[in-house]
């Protein structure tokens, strides 16, 4: 498909799998609205594309735990395009630490960041996707919100969550030619890990070391952007560690053991 005259709006664009979102449709043709806390970050982005196609981009800041700012985002985002053709949802944060050691503060930013936030720009760009009869939701979600890990409760908690919001949403709206499409990464090579809050709500600060060994962004953005064009309801992005949905839906006492047993950092 040609993405010529096609808006895309990324939050997380500054960093990571949203950054190299981001590159990807702006290579692509598309005109691409760039969000994330970060504006400078975000006009780095912007300044290493070609003229062309910066005069093709708008920079919107925005920090998705302030959900009750997001609406005027949205006024501000369609004021810019006219028309959004396609909401990629890659901002967020995760968590490392156990329950017991998590102050229930961490759980309620992560929940606030990653899931509110998602839901208060999805609640506020919809009835534009309902009124043009199009469009399509990209959420970027992770294997964790398909099976659960170790010291990361919180997180696994706010994607699972996004899992029930988007399949409701995606029933409800099939007649208005809304698609929803949620892209489950694996391990990819992101400062993911060493931004992810702790228990007391500091940085973790260090790379996991699978983490480090995933796959490059870039790998992981083209494989969004190919399932995207598919309108694939989901895609899961990543090695071996895909196994383990698998393993979640059709052996699952043989995956709750796995789990116990692994390694995890």
């Amino acid at each position: 498909m040609s993405w010529l005259n096609k808006t895309v709006w990324i939050t997380g664009a500054s960093s990571g799998i949203g950054r190299a979102a981001a590159n990807r449709w702006a290579e692509l043709g598309a005109r691409v609205i760039l969000s994330s806390r970060k504006k400078m970050a975000l006009q780095e982005v912007a300044n290493q594309w070609t003229e062309e196609q910066r005069s093709q981009s708008f920079i919107l800041p925005l920090d998705l735990s302030q959900s009750e700012q997001l609406s005027g985002k949205v006024a501000e985002a369609l004021q810019w395009a006219g028309t959004i053709d396609v909401m990629v949802h890659c901002g967020g944060i995760s968590q490392r630490s156990t329950v017991l050691k998590t102050d229930l503060s961490v759980d309620r930013r992560v929940m606030e960041v990653d899931y509110f936030g998602t839901l208060a720009l999805t609640k506020a760009l919809l009835p534009h996707f309902v009124e043009r009869q199009a469009g399509q939701f990209v959420v970027v979600t992770s294997l964790m919100g398909l099976f659960s890990s170790p010291l990361r409760s919180g997180y696994c908690g706010a994607k699972h969550a996004l899992h029930g919001f988007f399949e409701s949403l995606r029933a409800e709206h099939h007649d208005d030619g809304i698609g929803v499409t949620m892209v489950c990464p694996g391990f990819i090579h992101t400062n993911i890990s060493m931004n992810a809050v702790v228990g007391d709500g500091s940085q973790q600060g260090t790379m996991d070391a699978k983490t480090g060994a995933g796959l490059t962004p870039e790998v992981c953005a083209a494989r969004m952007v190919r399932a995207v064009e598919r309108r694939k309801p989901q895609v899961l992005i990543g090695r071996f560690e895909i196994v383990g949905a698998y393993l979640k839906r059709f052996a699952p006492g043989l995956m709750r053991r796995i789990v116990r047993k692994a390694a995890v950092t």
